[in-house]
């Protein structure tokens, strides 16, 4: 008898991390493919999942150990560069897949090469239309973008919506998202479900009329456009450019009630767009809230996982928000990596074609070797 392949989830480790990297409803999917499921016990309660449903949909339940033993792929949440150590072991021919942070070196890398052991980046999955099923960054980004829209409305000392009262009317709220990528997109459609007027900028000229399609205005500055790079993703511009950008942008934030920032560089600080100067020229009572916090945040005042308030302006930097909506962000997340195991699971082996666009930009480790040059000092 042939033994079937292995997927093996584990309990999360990183900090306040609620997510898990496969949900009950997806277990029949891998056992399509050929696997089937090992499963720390507790590893989805705190998303909402109990053992129990695991189990009845055939998952076995194992200890840490075990499922390290035994797994011949590993899925997670964060792991990788994502924690500060991480001391569960690896072995050879073990594939390792979840948000890794393959940016810089991490001696987790290196104990994955020297295991003999292959890792794959979701962060690395190029936006491209076959890989839109795998796309774990867009997933959580989508929800990002909607509960960072909450969080100010929460916030802020405002109503959002205008409303018609006995003691006279209510005025909206006005609020400028700062991004137009799938989290800025997101929050404009959310701040609009709300009833807010709502302002987009991007300094891509072209996404004006998907702004517009959500029924925000659009914010044109006089900038040059941005251009993304071959994965999808918006470049780093110099700094000039930003100064240029604050000095143009500086009315538009005054007269907000809401700022809601999004502009993030995949592997880089984030971009300096809002600076205290602007902060200062805001309404007492207005809100920000820095979707790019966890790599320093578009407003100069922004303190990753804190919220501070100064000269009356609240300023959000709360990370990880997709860990909030634990239940849906796990089952986006699942989908995800469903698709991943679609794609390198064939008759129940694992087969990582190296000619394969998506592989060959995700795979950050194969056979003992470090592939990105950035990792390898």
């Amino acid at each position: 008898m042939v033994a079937m392949l292995t997927v093996g989830v584990l309990k999360e480790m990183a900090a306040g991390e609620r997510r898990v990297a496969l949900v009950p409803e997806h277990i029949k999917r891998l056992e399509k493919l050929g696997s089937r499921l090992l499963i720390e016990s507790g590893a989805g309660e705190a998303a909402g999942f109990m053992d129990s449903e695991y189990g009845a949909q055939g998952a076995t339940q194992l200890s840490q150990g075990e499922i390290i033993e035994q797994a011949h792929i590993l899925l997670q949440v964060q792991g990788g560069a994502r924690l500060p150590s991480d001391p569960r072991g690896y072995r050879p021919g073990q594939l390792t897949i979840g948000f890794l942070e393959p940016y810089q070196p991490h001696p987790a890398f290196k104990n994955m090469a020297k295991s003999g052991s292959h890792a794959l980046a979701v962060e690395l999955i190029p936006r491209i239309t076959r890989a839109q099923g795998m796309d774990a960054l867009s997933s959580m980004a989508n929800l990002a973008g909607y509960k960072g829209v909450i969080v100010a409305a929460a916030a802020s000392p405002h109503l959002f919506p205008m409303m018609m009262t006995a003691a006279g009317t209510v005025p909206p709220v006005r609020v400028l998202v700062i991004g137009a990528g799938v989290a800025g997109l997101q929050a404009i459609a959310t701040a609009k479900r709300l009833g807010a007027v709502v302002q987009g900028y991007d300094v891509r000229s072209e996404v004006r009329e998907q702004i517009e399609s959500l029924g925000a205005s659009f914010l044109a500055l006089d900038l040059t456009a941005q251009e993304k790079n071959s994965s999808g993703y918006a470049q780093e511009m110099d700094r000039e450019f930003y100064r240029r950008q604050q000095e143009l942008m500086q009315s538009a934030v005054a007269e907000s009630h809401v700022l809601i920032t999004t502009a993030a560089i995949p592997g880089k600080p984030s971009p300096t767009i809002i600076s205290k100067t602007m902060v200062e020229a805001m309404r007492p009572g207005g809100v920000i809230v820095d979707l790019a916090a966890e790599r320093g945040g578009n407003c100069e005042l922004t303190q990753a996982g804190e919220r501070i308030v100064h000269q009356g302006v609240t300023v959000i930097g709360d990370t990880n928000l997709p860990a909030s909506m634990a239940a849906t962000a796990s089952k986006l997340y699942s989908k995800n990596l469903c698709a991943i195991l679609a794609m390198i699971i064939h008759e129940g082996a694992l087969t990582m074609d190296m000619n394969d666009e998506i592989i060959a930009a995700a795979l950050i480790i194969h056979k003992g070797a470090i592939l990105r040059k950035e990792l390898q000092s």
